[in-house]
């Protein structure tokens, strides 16, 4: 009677069924995805155990995930070689397996599709500024909003060449990896022109030495552009101290020394700010600030003439040059935050009205 109910309750027990086993879509490579399906009740299952076999193997168990568990990601596998899977429901006195899969080989994919709304919007901006550099390259006036600070850099300049004095350049105290250190780079070169072009004093001190590697090339090449090759002078631009506050200390005697009529506080900076922006306005320079740094933007709104707050700063160059690559590229940043815009707006509406429907597709 023990050994008839034994056979019974051993002739109700499942395995795991319909198994499905495929290279793991928009990844890159090395890895197989497993999935089965399960009674949902589970009765009399302590785990499932997943068996993986290669060419020229035998079986052998690569995990054990729990019950609660009907998919797996095997990452051990090698790229081109066929695997073999089946999946067992482990039961206190026996392993009930699956069918064996067909063979299935790991490969690398060329799109990851995770990432297919980045790839329209990138098609979207990129179509965006190949349009406006066109259009900017045909002689069409690409319209900008007037930026008081970089309406000012001509009257600042102009002052420092009728008051006879030097305009200090300070391209801030970041990397020249930073966003905001490349900009002022885009910027020193149209201020270096248009100083050359004046006949006007200009230096610059650095606090990177990198940065003041490529300041000085930025510098003599605006120079040359300027046709005054002749008027660039190596010592204008030179390098002062690492340290942040050394730095800020030396420019500060440099503009009690030489009292420059002109300062361009450009870049990325910190706590020096309002150390730099004060003592430039104690001894009368009209000064003309820039930074993406918004805790140090209040600093240079008090002590400064004008301040370009922001992205003021990176469009600093497209306005001044009216270079048709950077003002093609500035517009169409400009008119893809738009299309951001309007298609966030569309799609809050819509989450308030169609809740459930627009959230899902998010998931």
């Amino acid at each position: 009677m023990t050994l008839s109910l034994s056979l019974v309750l051993l002739l109700s027990l499942v395995g795991p069924t319909d198994l499905t086993v495929k290279d793991t879509p928009s990844d890159n490579g090395k890895s197989i995805s497993v999935a089965w399906e399960f009674p949902a009740d589970k009765q009399g299952v302590i785990e499932f155990v997943i068996e993986r076999v290669g060419p020229e193997e035998e079986f052998g168990e690569i995990d054990r995930p729990s019950v609660k568990m009907a998919s797996y990601l095997d990452e051990a596998v090698e790229d081109k070689i066929p695997y073999r899977y089946r999946v067992g429901a482990v039961y206190p006195d026996t392993i009930l397996f699956s069918e064996t899969s067909l063979p299935v080989i790991s490969s690398p994919q060329w799109f990851n599709m995770a990432y297919l709304n980045v790839a329209v919007g990138l098609v979207i901006f990129l179509s965006l500024v190949g349009v406006f550099i066109l259009n900017a390259k045909s002689g069409h006036e690409l319209f900008v909003r007037k930026i008081a600070g970089l309406e000012a850099v001509d009257e600042a300049v102009g002052r420092a060449t009728e008051m006879g004095r030097d305009i200090l350049y300070i391209p801030g105290v970041g990397y020249i990896e930073d966003i905001a250190t490349i900009a002022s780079m885009n910027l020193l070169g149209e201020v270096a022109k248009k100083a050359a072009e004046h006949g006007t004093g200009l230096k610059v001190p650095n606090k990177d030495p990198i940065v003041f590697t490529v300041t000085m090339e930025i510098v003599k090449g605006a120079y040359m552009e300027a046709g005054r090759p002749d008027a660039f002078d190596p010592d204008s631009v030179f390098f002062l101290a690492q340290n942040v506050l050394a730095y800020a200390s030396a420019v500060d005697g440099i503009m009690m020394r030489d009292k420059p009529a002109t300062n361009f506080l450009m870049g990325a900076f910190g706590a020096e700010s309002l150390i730099l922006a004060e003592t430039g306005a104690s001894v009368g320079a009209i000064q003309i600030a820039g930074t993406d740094c918004v805790t140090q933007l209040p600093f240079f709104v008090v002590a400064c003439d004008y301040t370009l707050i922001g992205e003021e700063l990176y469009a600093a160059s497209a306005y001044l040059s009216r270079e048709p690559l950077m003002l093609g590229a500035l517009k169409g940043q400009d008119y893809g935050k738009v299309i951001i815009g309007g298609f966030l707006f569309v799609l809050s509406f819509l989450a308030l009205v169609f809740k459930t429907p627009v959230v899902r597709l998010f998931q």
